[in-house]
């Protein structure tokens, strides 16, 4: 799926700052074949613009390559409801919001109101899912 410069969020653009070296399991984790990364964010979003550019980095430590990264730009409504591209399919509520998918199954979740770092989280779920599926 090609996207123009205006259906994909600045705020995933990588953070030059984030060490990789420290995070070698997470780089792994994100880098397993087959991962699709759909993204939902906002560049007026505080909380994207905090939190997605480390995410940013982590997929391109990881080689993640653009093709298996999707882009959902979300904007708010007056009551805060948020609406774009796949909002009410997924039911996206908070935004940063990332899904993992493989063949179209979902593997792990992101939202926005977790503590821990984006990458670090869903990482984490990964890992585990690859160890429950070789048991």
């Amino acid at each position: 799926m090609t996207r123009s410069d205006s259906d994909r969020l600045e705020t995933m653009r990588p953070n030059p700052a984030w060490d990789a070296d420290s995070y070698p399991e997470v780089v792994e984790a994100l880098s397993q074949e087959g991962l699709v990364f759909k993204v939902w964010g906002g560049d007026w979003c505080k909380d994207c613009r905090a939190r997605l550019p480390d995410f940013g980095a982590a997929l391109d430590a990881a080689g993640v390559p653009d093709s298996r990264v999707e882009h959902y730009p979300v904007e708010k409504e007056d009551d805060g409801s948020k609406v774009g591209p796949k909002v009410e399919e997924y039911d996206i509520e908070l935004i940063p919001t990332v899904v993992v998918e493989r063949d179209g199954d979902e593997l792990a979740r992101f939202v926005e109101k977790e503590e821990t770092p984006i990458a670090v989280y869903l990482a984490e779920r990964l890992s585990s899912s690859t160890v429950e599926a070789d048991d």
